[in-house]
């Protein structure tokens, strides 16, 4: 799955780690301060001195990073794995940019909304276009690379995927006596490599975002007195959304602890059936109607587990996320009914709290994905073991899932 990609993986993912860690200690440490942060809102705060500045860094870090692997461990696919996963890295950084540039517009944009509604003073239209507009040219600059990125991306995983059909192509004799080999090779391996990939960038986003957001809530939450029913605390938004993101996280991984497996069996179940028909398209003696009856009978009993388990966390999700959308609106009511928030900085406070919110909850945002994507690795797995003559998991020699 790895290896076929990425040059000697566990230490590529470790060193990467490692360097990163290391890029983002100089670069708060040191290199930030060379330039003087930009206090522009507007487009333009993406090409400031300070953005170009962090640019070049990032290349630098970038190029360094390469080089090494470069020489350590060559590898056929290494442009577009070191290459192509540090170019996917920069653009979720830039797309939290653009997230931090909307927040900072929400300031002025919502005062001068409020200063026209309450009729504080005198607001003109031309003003409302102006800031309208300075709203649209940060959009355009977002729609434009994000076009971009998902074009790049798409070539990305077919890239991904070629490696890995390869890889296992070379090795087919061996792994043709497992159960939905072919499958395995035609349809997991895009699979992998798209969700992994989707996991991964929102992954590296919620990261990301934390680390622009959380100093602004933390400024942010200066504003708000205390808390209902708690009172008065320090840095009251950030830990309410840390306790809110694990209650919800921890709740939901509990309720949803069987799907995996259920989801590898819907797998092989389908497989099943899947060869059965294949099989009696030359072989009239396959394919009769009892025999695919009973296949087609496993089949919907895996399904009916699946629905019953996906019941219960929906209902605790949809609970969470219905809740979660007043939460914070409750957690500003003491502020609020003090009159010590005006609308700009309440709009701050909510989408600055949504987005650290947001990036504590991956997890619950994307269990169903992780789910599939559990079931997809460990049907690779086994090719993997196979490869290296070792055991195959157990999973792949258990009769049935386990019940609901």
């Amino acid at each position: 799955m790895f290896v076929s990609f990425f040059p000697r993986p566990r230490l590529f993912f470790w060193s990467a780690l490692v360097w990163i860690a290391l890029s983002m200690a100089l670069w708060y440490g040191y290199a930030e301060d060379l330039v003087a942060p930009s206090k522009t809102i507007g487009v333009s705060l993406f090409w400031s001195a300070a953005s170009l500045w962090f640019d070049l860094y990032f290349l630098i870090a970038v190029a360094i990073f390469a080089g090494f692997w470069r020489v350590f461990a060559p590898h056929r696919w290494a442009g577009w794995s070191v290459w192509g996963s540090a170019l996917i890295l920069f653009t979720s950084y830039f797309q939290v940019q653009v997230s931090v540039a909307i927040n900072s517009w929400y300031g002025p944009f919502y005062d001068l909304l409020q200063a026209a509604l309450s009729k504080s003073r005198a607001v003109t239209a031309w003003e409302f276009y102006a800031e309208l507009s300075t709203f649209a040219g940060i959009a355009f600059v977002a729609v434009v690379v994000g076009v971009m990125t998902r074009f790049f991306v798409s070539h990305y995983i077919f890239r991904w995927r070629t490696a890995m059909n390869d890889y296992y192509v070379e090795n087919w004799p061996r792994l043709r006596t497992i159960e939905g080999a072919s499958q395995r090779v035609q349809e997991d391996t895009m699979r992998f490599a798209t969700t992994t990939e989707g996991l991964g960038v929102n992954l590296i986003s919620a990261v990301l975002t934390l680390i622009a957001f959380l100093p602004l809530l933390l400024r942010l939450s200066e504003i708000v007195t205390e808390l209902p029913l708690i009172g008065s605390i320090p840095y009251p938004l950030v830990i309410a959304a840390i306790v809110w993101s694990i209650v919800g996280t921890g709740g939901l991984a509990l309720i949803g602890i069987r799907l995996p497996g259920i989801e590898f069996h819907n797998q092989r179940v389908e497989a099943a059936y899947r060869k059965e028909l294949v099989l009696g398209e030359d072989n009239p003696a396959r394919s009769d109607p009892p025999t695919l009856a009973e296949l087609f009978a496993n089949i919907r009993r895996n399904y009916f587990r699946l629905y019953l388990n996906f019941m219960y966390f929906n209902v605790g999700r949809i609970v969470y996320l219905q809740t979660d959308v007043v939460f914070p609106y409750i957690l500003l009511v003491p502020t609020v009914v003090a009159g010590k928030l005006t609308l700009g900085p309440f709009q701050q406070i909510q989408n600055a709290f949504a987005q650290v919110r947001q990036s504590f909850q991956y997890l619950i945002n994307s269990w169903s994905t992780i789910v599939e994507l559990i079931s997809i690795y460990q049907r690779l797995r086994g090719f993997e073991a196979k490869i290296h003559g070792d055991p195959l998991p157990p999973i792949e020699s258990e009769a049935k899932p386990q019940s609901a």
